[in-house]
């Protein structure tokens, strides 16, 4: 069955997260998606937070920026989100907004290589292994958790360009698509992905969400329209769906045929009804979607 997710996005103040959390638990969504855009909310906290206020939902962050995080801290974290919330937590890591890095002064010359170094090395410390590494970006001297996940947890990575898109076959147990990817865009990112997964000799399942941009009531072409508009694409043709529950179904089922297991709906920013919108998802939108 595909799975269906909505995202509270960090244009909202954090306060409201709580808000969106119980909507999101009552009604029944399946997945509700955090981001940590610069300079925005946390991933972490704002995780940590939705899960102690849910019993069943699952919680995602697509994406974790790495530049801006240590691989063992943030694998402390996961790992303790893990533990605290078994089975209900999917973390992603990317490379993030290089602008944004540069800001920081987290900006790397090789974004590649820094995402390849902390997929692995998160991923095996997250299996319970001792982990000694000298790498371009990552380097770790006999560093082991000591409170690690009972079973080690999918790790996602997010991608857009090709080469990255390949990386997460070869190094991520998962990948997240953003709402610029049309459905011939995901058939291409499966193709890539098992690229890589063939090329790591990599076996059992590979889950791909993405994130589709959607809007529904009576200004939801317009708000739509300037949504792309503001992101820099094509406000005609660019990914997303503007309609009522029967549109967003068939946009969905475009983006699951090409090779999608979870659709994560994002609403525009300026989204006038938040809570409104899990609900739509999930009163409407899920029983016409297999």
């Amino acid at each position: 069955m595909t799975t269906l997710g909505v995202v509270f996005r960090p244009q909202l103040p954090p306060e409201r997260l709580r808000a969106m959390v119980r909507t999101a638990e009552e009604s029944g969504l399946e997945e509700l998606w955090l981001w940590e855009d610069c300079f925005l909310e946390s991933g972490i906290a704002s995780a940590a937070a939705a899960l102690a206020w849910s019993e069943r939902l699952r919680v995602g962050v697509g994406l974790l920026p790495v530049p801006l995080r240590n691989v063992a801290l943030a694998t402390m974290e996961a790992a303790t989100l893990h533990r605290l919330f078994p089975d209900r937590v999917m973390l992603g890591v990317g490379h993030g907004v290089q602008d944004w890095m540069g800001q920081v002064g987290a900006r790397v010359e090789s974004p590649l290589t820094l995402l390849r170094e902390h997929l692995d090395a998160m991923r095996a410390l997250l299996a319970g292994e001792r982990v000694t590494t000298e790498g371009r970006y990552v380097c770790l001297d006999g560093v082991a958790l000591d409170w690690p996940p009972a079973s080690a947890p999918a790790v996602y990575a997010g991608a857009r360009g090709p080469r990255s898109v390949r990386l997460t076959g070869e190094a991520a147990d998962g990948t997240i698509l953003d709402a610029s990817t049309p459905p011939e865009g995901v058939r291409e990112a499966r193709r890539l992905i098992d690229e890589g997964r063939e090329a790591a000799g990599r076996t059992g399942t590979h889950p791909v969400v993405v994130y589709l941009n959607a809007a529904t009531g009576p200004d939801a072409a317009e708000r739509l329209r300037a949504e792309l508009r503001r992101d820099g694409r094509d406000d005609t043709s660019g990914p997303g769906v503007a309609g009522d529950a029967g549109d967003v179904a068939k946009a969905v089922g475009r983006l699951v045929e090409a090779g999608a297991d979870t659709v994560v709906l994002q609403p525009t920013a300026d989204e006038p009804d938040p809570e409104g919108f899990v609900r739509f998802v999930t009163e409407e939108v899920r029983p016409l979607v297999p």
